[in-house]
């Protein structure tokens, strides 16, 4: 046998082969192919491991096989090129056009356009293995020992391996460079800020004490609140006032804030109130009265060789202790600044302590106590026993709460809870517990009384809730808030049964507590300013005359003094350059144009640039503290049982580093 012919019986031979592999993938389901442009020239057979098994239209009638890899087109260019050189041009038509659009065939298996090089694939460097291992820790609030944590080790080992893991001494000093990096960029972005406000409060926790600080502004570009924790020291020894004073100084003076702050919020402790009202802003600006004065003119520092002269100098001149003066206490030693009282807890001491005096009606009295004895009896078995918790959820299909003395709210939300039960399950259901947990059963007027309460209660509740906001409320909200609160409660007067002592109590005790700040010019102008408000919230005109009259004072005073801050003109003109009447009168047009704009967002403010500065200015400090008391929320999942022998200064960084993730 020749040669040649030997070559043409193994060609037919593999030929037969080949098709009768084509014959047994004609069973198989239909393929898509990988690159539908070139379909002209090419067919997908199959695929094998990572390249497609292609055959060549244009080699016809013989079969040709090619393999190309899934993420390349090269091996079928170079076998057109090769076997085909006179359809080259088309085939680049084909392949240039196919990279102006994009295949929208769903499921395909087409690769990417660009074959992924050695040298392009991704490498995860040792340090960003570590910034995300203390982001972990920081915003996980996890101790600093859980990354030797075998179980922790084998994680990131097992995602990366050949990583070496952190100690805990090596993420606690990275948690303490954070943080004074952190720090670093909170200053320059209050620096940046010419009003701030801030809350503050102490908080005591596994035998150590800590004091709070929170910082709150207004983006002045975008008129958007921002906030940021400032502190969470400890405090030693007793909280006199004058310690609070030294360490909120202290605190202030770190940040470079303390001629920028318009308000501190505080709570209602005596220590506090004392503080400021020793240290703090007033009227005078807490200038004492001076020991001595003297009519004559100061010593030029120069000697006087004559005795006579010498002598009569000192006349009238009474000699005293230098000593003695600066031991005394002038109060001069710390600079605080202007104090507010926190609304949210001036309302729960309404809704608690000044409730209580609606008792001295004889038959309220009665009911309430009858009422709610009832109630604690529920509330203390469903807390002590878990079989009671059983039999209520069984009846009630809901469990009940329990009120806390030092949670605000707490008492209207058990109350509510009682009043939803009996809504929606029917009164047999508190009957059937009571009967079941042997408790003395709600007679019709009690759950009557419960009701009515809670209908009471209800806007002194969401009037508390409103104030503690920290994202939208301003301090514009405060008198709105309050006023709204009184009429609510005046109207429910009328067709109250059991409550009216209630109603009245509240009244006295909102009049009490929030009667100077009801009348503040400075509390009124900030309603006025928030563009939500206006002057929309009360009919009162002698109210509304003492906002705007303090507006337009502080308008004018703006005007003034923008007009020295940019004049560049001698002493003589500089002096009279209050007689220019220009800037008050584009101030007032400016009010009354805001008063008159019919929109009601806060971008309306941008449009009046001197009414915008000065509600910034009023606005900007909050009515509540709840945002410090929201600081030490996040400060207990920290500062646990069993993390109470964490150093003082490690807890804050980290405290610090969790509040603050958007400056670091």
């Amino acid at each position: 046998m020749s040669v040649a012919e030997t070559q043409e019986n193994s060609s037919e031979v593999s030929q037969l082969s080949t098709s009768e592999e084509v014959g047994s993938q004609e069973d198989q389901p239909t393929l898509v192919h990988p690159w539908p442009y070139l379909e002209e020239f090419f067919e997908m057979v199959g695929c094998k491991n990572n390249s497609f098994r292609m055959r060549c239209k244009l080699c016809a009638p013989k079969y040709h096989e090619l393999m190309a890899f899934k993420n390349s087109t090269s091996n079928l260019k170079k076998h057109i090129e090769k076997k085909h050189p006179t359809r080259l041009e088309r085939y680049t038509q084909l392949t240039s056009a196919s990279l102006k659009r994009k295949s929208s065939t769903e499921g395909s298996l087409a690769p990417p356009s660009k074959q992924t090089k050695l040298w392009e694939t991704q490498r995860v460097s040792q340090a960003s293995v570590d910034k995300v291992v203390l982001k972990f820790v920081v915003q996980g609030l996890h101790p600093p020992h859980i990354v030797q944590q075998q179980g922790f080790i084998d994680l990131v080992q097992h995602l990366r391996p050949n990583t070496n893991v952190m100690t805990r001494n090596t993420i606690v000093n990275k948690v303490t460079k954070a943080s004074i990096e952190m720090k670093r960029k909170l200053k320059a972005a209050l620096s940046e800020i010419e009003f701030i406000a801030t809350t503050t409060d102490c908080w005591t926790a596994h035998r150590r004490s800590f004091i709070g600080v929170t910082a709150h502004w207004f983006n002045p570009q975008t008129l958007q609140r921002s906030c940021a924790a400032l502190a969470c020291k400890q405090l030693k020894g007793s909280h006199t006032f004058s310690a609070l004073a030294g360490a909120l100084n202290d605190i202030h003076t770190e940040f470079n804030i303390r001629e920028k702050i318009v308000r501190t919020t505080t709570d209602n402790g005596s220590n506090f109130l004392k503080a400021f009202r020793i240290y703090g802003q007033t009227d005078e600006n807490n200038n004492p009265e001076p020991v001595g004065e003297s009519d004559g003119e100061e010593d030029d520092g120069g000697q006087n060789d004559d005795d006579d002269d010498e002598e009569e100098s000192f006349e009238g001149v009474e000699f005293v202790d230098a000593g003695a003066l600066l031991d005394e206490d002038d109060y001069l030693e710390y600079q605080l600044p202007k104090h507010h009282r926190c609304a949210c807890h001036l309302l729960n001491l309404v809704s608690t302590v000044d409730a209580l005096k609606a008792e001295v009606n004889p038959l309220y009295k009665r009911v309430s106590r009858s009422t709610f004895a009832k109630c604690s009896s529920l509330w203390n078995k469903s807390s002590r026993s878990t079989t009671a918790s059983e039999v209520i959820e069984d009846h009630c299909k809901l469990q009940l709460l329990r009120p806390v003395a030092t949670r605000w709210n707490s008492l209207f939300s058990a109350v509510e809870r009682m009043v939803r039960i009996t809504r929606e399950q029917g009164e047999g259901a508190l009957a059937a517990v009571c009967s079941e947990l042997d408790t003395p059963k709600f007679t019709p007027v009690e759950l009557a009384f419960l009701a009515e309460y809670a209908n009471t209660m209800s806007p002194v509740a969401k009037a508390l809730d409103v104030l503690q906001g920290e994202t939208s409320v301003q301090m514009g909200w405060l008198v709105p808030t309050i006023t709204l609160l009184k009429t609510k409660l005046q109207q429910l007067n009328v067709a109250s049964k059991f409550c009216e002592p209630l109603i009245a109590a509240l009244l006295s005790g909102l009049e009490k507590r929030f009667g100077e700040m009801l009348t503040d010019p400075e509390l009124i102008a900030a309603a006025i300013l928030v563009p939500k408000f206006k002057t929309c919230w009360t009919s009162d005109e002698n109210i509304l005359k003492l906002g705007l009259d303090y507006i337009r004072s502080h308008l004018d005073c703006q005007a003034e003094n923008h007009i020295s801050d940019h004049s560049q003109s001698s002493e003589e003109e500089d002096f009279f350059s209050s007689l220019k009447k220009t800037s008050p009168l584009e101030t007032t047009q400016q009010l009354d144009a805001y008063l008159g704009c019919p929109r009601d967002t806060v971008e309306v403010l941008k449009s009046f640039p001197a009414v915008c500065q000065l509600s910034l200015k009023l606005n900007t400090a909050l009515p509540a503290s709840a945002a410090c008391e929201r600081l030490f929320t996040v400060a207990g999942l920290i500062f646990r049982p069993k993390r109470a022998r964490t150093a003082s200064k490690n807890f804050e960084n980290q405290l610090l580093l969790r509040l603050n993730k958007a400056y670091w």
